[in-house]
C-alpha cells in the first residue's frame, strides 16, 4: 500500500460499509484484479496532454511593476484594507479611460 500524505483521512468502518455497499448497488466495485491492472494517467499520453493545471489564463493579466509612492498616498490605499492595490489600479485606470 503507498504511502498517504499527512493529513489524510481515511474513512471509518461503518463509513467503509456504506462506501462498499453504495458501490455494488451502482456496479462501480471493482475486483483486486482491476484495481492491480490500473495504470497511473501519467502513462497515457494522450490524457496528459489534455490535463490542464491551475487557472485558466487571462486574456489581458495584470503586469507586475515597481512604483514610487508618496507615503501620504500609499498609506491612505492601505488603510483602507484587502484590495489596496486594486483600488489604486481602478483609481488609474478611471484617469485613463477619462483622458483617451
Amino acid at each position: 500500500m503507498p504511502t498517504l500524505k499527512p493529513g489524510t483521512i481515511l474513512p471509518s468502518e461503518k463509513e467503509e460499509r456504506k462506501i462498499i455497499r453504495q458501490a455494488e448497488k451502482d456496479k462501480t466495485l471493482l475486483s483486486d484484479k482491476q484495481l492491480s491492472d490500473m495504470k497511473p494517467v501519467s502513462e497515457f499520453s494522450k490524457l496528459k496532454k489534455l490535463v490542464k493545471r491551475g487557472r485558466p489564463p487571462k486574456k489581458n493579466p495584470k503586469q507586475s511593476t515597481t512604483i514610487r509612492l508618496n507615503a501620504d498616498v500609499l498609506l491612505f490605499f492601505k488603510t483602507r484594507g484587502k484590495g489596496w492595490q486594486t483600488e489604486i489600479n481602478n483609481v488609474l485606470q478611471k484617469h485613463v479611460d477619462s483622458h483617451a
